[in-house]
């Protein structure tokens, strides 16, 4: 699919209560902060998840690279279905969790701990199946952590063929080739509350792209937030944005109310 540039590009179409539901979480239903441990829930998110849960018949479920447990603090008290880690772990609507675990390459970690602990505002964030090396407060840093840690992956042979970098807003992610957003949404569209339904990918970034590959090609669509290019057929702005989008799916359908009282 040709990708998409442009930031003025339509808002997504009402959500349908048959669709299959899944949403990033940083930067999609909350503002990114500069510390990952620091992002603040905005008072909508709960409310409209719970409500939006039951709306889709459980057909809803957040996708991050953030691990599990992370999102649940977040969300407390909601446990909803769940993706994290980009796709090395998900938890189905009975709460059983499926990892597919792998311990990241020694000297790549040290690398990135190496970077973190020589340059103030680096954030190292270690993983069960990968890590995360945050450099939003120090964005002249970029180029440095991106050498020096694709460096460190070349170095060992073969590594490139189970590990990858992924390059979000202001993070380098090492996650295992085997798994993906998109994967993810793959194995939880064959789950009994999401089969058959129209798959809709909510998402910020080139992380989310695999996503939103995967809800296209089950014949849905993506929706894209914020800027960049993209291969999502739509786009919103903000997480206000979505906010406010994803609320219109719990109004009440006026034109069929007129429609039964005629």
């Amino acid at each position: 699919m040709t990708a998409n540039t442009d930031p003025s590009a339509a808002a997504p179409p009402p959500l349908s209560g048959a669709a299959a539901l899944f949403l990033d979480f940083d930067g999609t239903l909350v503002p990114i902060a500069a510390r990952p441990q620091d992002v603040q829930v905005p008072a909508w998110v709960r409310p409209t998840l719970h409500a939006l849960a039951a709306r889709l018949n459980g057909a809803l479920a957040i996708v991050s690279g953030r691990p599990i447990a992370q999102l649940d603090d977040f969300l407390a008290p909601l446990r909803p279905i769940a993706a994290g880690a980009h796709g090395a772990e998900w938890r189905d609507a009975h709460g059983a969790v499926r990892q597919v675990a792998a311990p990241p390459p020694d000297s790549v970690v040290r690398q990135a701990h190496a970077l973190a602990a020589r340059h103030a505002g680096l954030i190292f964030e270690p993983k069960s199946s990968g890590l995360s090396l945050h450099y939003r407060a120090r964005p002249e840093l970029e180029a440095e952590c991106r050498d020096a840690l694709m460096a460190a992956l070349a170095a060992i042979p073969g590594a490139s063929d189970d590990w990858e970098w992924l390059h979000g807003h202001c993070v380098f992610e090492l996650k295992q080739r085997a798994v993906s957003k998109g994967s993810a949404v793959q194995a939880l569209l064959l789950q009994p509350l999401f089969a058959g339904r129209q798959p809709v990918f909510v998402g910020d970034d080139r992380t989310d792209e695999d996503g939103i590959a995967a809800v296209q090609a089950a014949g849905g669509f993506g929706v894209r937030v914020g800027g960049g290019v993209t291969r999502a057929r739509y786009r919103l702005a903000d997480p206000a944005s979505v906010g406010a989008w994803l609320r219109t799916a719990l109004e009440p359908d006026t034109t069929s109310q007129e429609n039964r009282a005629a």
